[in-house]
């Protein structure tokens, strides 16, 4: 079973989360990259189920912890996912939010962007984790500023998370 990053804030059920794309432990394949890395900036498949009934909606947050910031670096964040929704193709966090389904929405990442961006750890800060983490909420929307950071919606998650489902593939500078 997935070891759950964010268990010291509060231990919460488990539920599974699988992908097409990235595994736990296995080093991520070149398009799940950043294009400033050689990669193409494209979030991977996600696939979840044996979350609580009584779930409401999702939220999938991206977070490297290893990244030399003091407070990680957060890859992507998506919330108001409908709790019919339990899968996102590849590339769902494609720019503008085009490729999410209807009602989820999309927050900056650390560069700025409404996107997914890529793994990119700098040589000489050894392999870096990459925590995705698929939220079981128990409100059907958070209302959140659409300018608010992933951090936010980490803190706002927090207080309404029932279970997670946790993947963390890894990457090292050199890898591809």
């Amino acid at each position: 079973m997935a070891v759950d990053p964010l268990e010291r804030f509060g231990a919460v059920p488990l539920f599974s989360l699988s992908s097409n794309d990235v595994a736990d432990g296995r080093p991520l394949a070149r398009d799940h990259w950043g294009a400033g890395g050689g990669g193409a900036d494209i979030s991977p498949h996600l696939s979840w189920s044996g979350f609580p009934p009584e779930t409401k909606s999702f939220a999938v947050t991206i977070h490297d912890p290893d990244a030399p910031t003091g407070s990680g670096f957060w890859h992507w964040a998506v919330y108001n996912i409908p709790v019919s929704v339990t899968e996102l193709a590849t590339d769902a966090g494609a720019e503008g939010g085009d490729n999410l389904p209807q009602g989820a929405a999309m927050l900056s990442n650390e560069l700025g962007a409404k996107s997914f961006t890529g793994a990119g750890p700098p040589h000489g800060t050894g392999t870096h984790h990459y925590d995705i983490v698929v939220h079981a909420l128990d409100v059907e929307h958070l209302d959140l500023d659409p300018e608010s950071t992933p951090a936010v919606l980490g803190f706002n998650a927090h207080f309404h998370s029932l279970a997670r489902a946790v993947l963390t593939p890894v990457a090292t500078a050199g890898d591809i």
